[in-house]
């Protein structure tokens, strides 16, 4: 089973404080998640992120499929990073490492997921034409949504 990467860094002009206030509220992901994806909160985003947190989420990620994904973040270090793991849901393997650092005039945040795809060969074959250009519109969605409600990084 192949694993594959997916690396996004993103700078705005916001504090340190500002950024981890909002990137560590699960609640927030609905905000930078696409419309058409149907993102739900089933349970879980009711307290301030922590260690051992379980969140439960709908997602209706293609052809109209609803899908239930349950993450636990494993790791929080405050204001500079957490880490998601899928526990139930649509990928073999989800590990997503979200971290932020001070930058001049504001923060850059990086996002490192690595994933495995269901399927054996043929999650592999739908790989380059469904799961890896979805990720990307997915990223590229968020990169846009947080400069709307952010402002763009002019360092």
């Amino acid at each position: 089973m192949k694993l594959y990467r997916l690396h996004k860094k993103q700078n705005l002009p916001i504090s340190i404080e500002t950024a981890w206030d909002f990137l560590s509220d699960p609640g927030n992901l609905k905000t930078i998640t696409p419309d058409y994806m149907g993102f739900q909160i089933v349970s879980g985003a009711d307290r301030p992120m922590y260690p051992g947190q379980i969140i439960q989420y709908v997602v209706t990620p293609v052809l109209g499929i609803k899908t239930t994904w349950v993450t636990e973040i494993t790791h929080v270090e405050n204001k500079h990073y957490f880490v998601d793991e899928q526990r139930f849901g649509p990928y073999a393997l989800w590990h997503h490492k979200h971290f932020i650092k001070p930058i001049d005039n504001g923060v850059e945040m990086e996002d490192i997921i690595d994933y495995k795809i269901p399927m054996g060969i043929l999650g592999r074959l739908a790989h380059p034409f469904l799961v890896k250009p979805k990720l990307e519109e997915i990223f590229k969605y968020r990169q846009q949504k947080l400069i709307d409600l952010f402002g763009e990084y002019n360092g």
